[in-house]
């Protein structure tokens, strides 16, 4: 009695119902005299401590007055009724703590509200930022016997003090600092009695926990106040009645709080009112909390209460997001969601709002509005019944799929077994076990063949589900007619949401084609005749690059890829300056967005979140350039951004970065090049790198890696793939010795041939690269791998145009003022060739009949197609059992950066319309 003592007796009704839970009196609704109709507001309770409390019980608005005329006259009874004015006139704002955590930004909130138009506003406020979790905490050190609870508590009332002389002055100040002090006062004697006994219930710990709402509205409202408006601040706990409904949960009398209402607006008329979110109180007009997201449900409630023309949620971003922008950093504001899409969203762990925020308004067909209070600007979302775009006629799979959202840290439970298939009761023991251990299924799919029933439930919780599942079947299982009760752990969940997309054509198919594309593995699906989602369980690792792949597909481009350039070096500035000029005619005409996210040289690398400006690449390296390093090149391309395809264009000819392949192929990353060292290589390797592509939906292209721009290797492949029989490939697979032998005439010397190659940019810096014959032999090498010819590159024996003496010359120059004097020999060859009616071409083959391929200088007549060559063109010809007597042929410019980058390109277009198809 000594601690109740020092609690001020305007919190002792309360406090007394807490500690007694005893029922007020039951209010005297007799005809009440109007002569004395005030004193009969005053109504005793009387608490099992044993002391009496005085306090004001609310009283219907219908009031019955009787009035005494003579006592001749018999008493006449008036009924009168004060109208109490409700509907669209009314406007709902929630203020978040975040819109509230600071002096400023509780001013910026009263001149948002003053600014709103509205004929009567009604403002909802949470606590000010943190200072719930300041409040739970004060209880947890209580409980705990903590003694630095009082220093808490002391942190809680300066924070209020201060905002308080930041906001407000005179008698505004001082009344809200004296109901301060005597609320901390009555909170300190509370958190003793606490600490004595060590421990709380859930209707002390609500109670302590409300002040910061009680706080916050009385501040605010002070404020707007002091800006000239007619303002009255209203403590929820006399309005909102709910009841406990599970573990959470708790449900809205509406009839009661409506009653509640009325009488508190007739008591309190005014434009104005600021309440407190969050809390609420029992029947029994005990304290109690909305639990998670209470505040939200505060407005919701208050919205249908009040049957308002609008709520508005003011938060910190500018609406609703088409998926989570930490995940998809190209994630657009929706403009509308219908009140069913919302709650998907909401369900599958989409910060919208909790589902059961939307359920208050939606019998009232009241819009829920949410906007950014730090962006006035935005428009936010508007949550209604029929979304302003909900036009048939115009809409398409874009606007059929509203947002993707995802949840984490699942697991899968599998129940199968040939003896569940049309046994009654199955799924229901199933879920019976389930339900005994308390687990929340997030997911039910079940085959029509009823042979397993398969269902996702928090990671946390999925041993004991499966232990009490193994306990529940143990004879099924032990009989054979369960197989099993399996475990798949490390899962997420992806939904897409959308009003009417499961009735939609395509939508399913676009979803799970836009998943295939990126590689993601599907693990189960389920997709119910609501119409509003399609969720599927993937792996956890491939959470973020699926919920871009399907982002990607529906608001970005069909077909979306990051692109990482390794050397860019002429070939690939080339590709560089080509993509520049292409890129924005692909993303509008065929939907394909490339993205260079990437640039990596042998001493700096330029990277970038959304994409290179490629006009200005070499700028840009220049500037923010950083050091090489693959590694974390190829993490940033593949992982780091929003785009969930990669694909990473090797431009050199390093037989280091070819070692890479097989690992980027094997975590999903696309590989295109030019670069023959890779294949060409060893045999065991390229067989790995193959094996490995053609077991997964990841391409491997390298179309210019034999004729640059050329469409040889497609050639070749179509041959194969259409039943084909290759029986011999030859060709000049050379530019640089196409020209030399095209210009290689009359009396010309060879070595002046070769020196006019070299200035024309056709050989490699140093001539013997290319007159060594090993380029080509890695270009029949390759050929002949892909006819299915097992051979190494030391298997091709090669004809070197370099005269032995001149191999190990020391420099260029050397060789080339060396070279003359070997001018004879080769000359001889061709004076013998041109006396026989023939020329001389410097020819790669692939025997597939013999399995053997070799690299020589041959004579062809005149009249041969490789004799009609000019310039560096290259030729092929392909023999094979349908192009038999005459030899199938592809020529063009196999030479150059220009046409080499081509075949670079093209391959990346190809990679596009392949995303998703198997590899061969």
């Amino acid at each position: 009695m000594a601690l109740l003592s020092s609690i001020s007796p305007s919190y002792l009704p309360r406090l007394c119902s807490q500690l007694s839970a005893h029922d007020a009196a039951a209010d005297t609704k007799s005809r009440i005299c109007l002569s004395n109709a005030f004193s009969h507001l005053q109504r005793t309770l009387t608490c099992k401590a044993g002391f009496p409390i005085h306090f004001d019980k609310r009283e219907p608005y219908s009031l019955k007055v009787s009035a005494s005329v003579t006592t001749d006259v018999s008493i006449s009874e008036v009924s009168v009724k004060c109208p109490v004015v409700k509907g669209n006139t009314w406007s709902i704002h929630k203020f978040g703590g975040t819109c509230v955590g600071t002096s400023e930004r509780i001013q910026n909130v009263a001149n948002i509200i003053i600014g709103d138009s509205s004929e009567s506003k009604l403002v909802v406020v949470s606590a000010m930022s943190k200072v719930t979790d300041m409040m739970y905490d004060l209880i947890e050190k209580a409980q705990s016997r903590d003694d630095s609870y009082k220093l808490a508590l002391d942190a809680v009332f300066e924070k209020h003090k201060q905002t308080a002389h930041d906001l407000l002055d005179g008698v505004e100040l001082t009344n809200f600092l004296s109901i301060l002090s005597s609320d901390i006062c009555n909170l300190r004697a509370m958190l003793h009695a606490i600490y004595i006994a060590g421990h709380a219930t859930e209707s002390f710990s609500a109670f302590v926990v409300g002040h910061g709402e009680l706080w916050s509205a009385q501040i605010l409202s002070s404020v707007l106040r002091k800006g000239g408006i007619d303002c009255k601040w209203m403590d929820a706990r006399d309005v909102l009645i709910v009841t406990p409904a599970g573990s959470n949960q708790v449900d809205p009398d509406y009839e009661e709080s409506e009653r509640r209402l009325d009488d508190w607006l007739l008591k309190n008329p005014s434009k104005v009112v600021v309440a407190t979110g969050f809390i609420a109180s029992t029947p029994q007009n005990i304290p109690t909390t909305l639990k998670r997201d209470g505040s939200d449900f505060s407005a919701a409630i208050m919205g249908a209460l009040f049957r308002a023309g609008q709520v508005t949620i003011w938060t910190d971003v500018d609406g609703v997001y088409s998926a989570d922008p930490r995940k998809v950093s190209e994630a657009v504001i929706l403009n509308t969601l219908s009140y069913q899409e919302a709650w998907e969203m909401s369900y599958f762990g989409a910060n919208v709002l909790h589902p059961r925020t939307i359920i208050p308004v939606m019998q009232y067909d009241i819009p829920i509005v949410i906007r950014n209070i730090f962006n006035l600007s935005a428009p936010g979302t508007k949550i209604c019944r029929v979304p302003n775009c909900d036009n048939e006629e115009n809409m398409n799979l874009e606007t059929y799929v509203k947002g993707f959202a995802t949840i984490d840290n699942l697991a899968l439970v599998n129940v199968e077994g040939t003896g569940m298939a049309g046994v009654p009761g199955t799924a229901s023991a199933i879920f019976g076990a389930v339900k005994d251990v308390g687990a929340n299924v997030i997911m039910i799919s079940q085959a029509s063949s009823e042979h397993s029933v398969c269902f996702a439930v928090p990671e946390k919780e999925v041993k004991a589900v499966a232990k009490a599942l193994e306990a529940r079947f143990s004879q099924a299982l032990s009989v054979g007619r369960l197989s099993q009760v399996a475990v798949i752990p490390n899962c997420s969940i992806l939904a897409a949401v959308g009003q009417k997309m499961a009735s939609t054509p395509g939508v399913s198919a676009t979803l799970f084609n836009a998943l295939a594309k990126a590689n993601i593995n599907v693990r189960a699906i389920a997709q119910g005749c609501s119409e509003y989602n399609v969720t599927v369980v993937i792996k956890r690792e491939d959470c973020v690059r699926a919920l871009r792949a399907v982002h990607s597909r529906f608001y970005l481009s069909k077909t979306s890829i990051a692109v990482g350039i390794i050397g860019p070096g002429l070939i690939g500035a080339t590709l560089l300056n080509q993509l520049r000029d292409q890129a924005a005619v692909l993303k509008e005409k065929s939907k394909t967005d490339l993205r260079v996210m990437g640039i990596i040289g042998s001493s700096k690398m330029l990277l970038s979140d959304t994409g290179i400006d490629l006009s200005k690449w070499k700028e840009l390296e220049k500037e923010k350039g950083e050091k090489a390093d693959l590694k974390k090149f190829v993490q940033h391309v593949h992982g780091n951004h929003f785009i969930p395809n990669t694909v990473l264009v090797d431009c050199t000819s390093s037989t280091e970065v070819a070692d890479h392949y097989h690992d980027w192929l094997h975590t999903g990353i696309h590989v295109i090049t030019p670069n023959k060292k890779a294949n060409s290589g060893s045999l065991d390797k390229y067989l790995k790198i193959r094996a490995l592509q053609r077991q997964s939906f990841t391409h491997y292209f390298y179309e210019a890696t034999v004729g640059a721009g050329l469409p040889i290797m497609h050639t070749l492949r179509d041959l194969l793939q259409t039943g084909d029989k290759i029986i011999k490939i030859e060709g000049i697979f050379s530019g640089t010795l196409s020209y030399i032998f095209n210009n290689f005439v009359d009396t010309r010397a060879f070595s002046e041939v070769v020196v006019e190659a070299k200035a024309a940019g056709y050989t490699e810096p140093d001539p013997r690269d290319d007159l060594a014959g090993t380029d080509v032999a890695r270009k029949v090498i390759i050929l002949a791998r892909e006819c299915g010819l097992k051979l190494e590159l030391s298997d091709i024996p090669v004809q070197s145009l370099v005269p032995d003496s001149l191999k190990d010359t020391a420099s260029v120059d050397d060789f080339m003022q060396q070279l003359p004097s070997f001018d004879k020999d080769i000359a001889t060859k061709r004076k013998s060739a041109e006396d026989a009616g023939e020329v001389l071409r410097y020819v790669g083959v692939v025997d597939v009949k013999n399995q053997k391929g070799l690299v020589e200088l041959q004579r062809y007549n005149k009249h041969h197609p490789f004799a009609q060559l000019s310039g560096s063109d290259n030729i092929i010809a392909f023999t094979t059992e349908r192009y038999n007597k005459q030899p199938l042929i592809v020529r063009g410019p196999g030479a150059g950066a220009e046409v080499t980058a081509g075949g670079v390109f093209s391959d990346l277009l190809r990679l596009a319309s392949n995303l998703g198809a198997p590899s061969y």
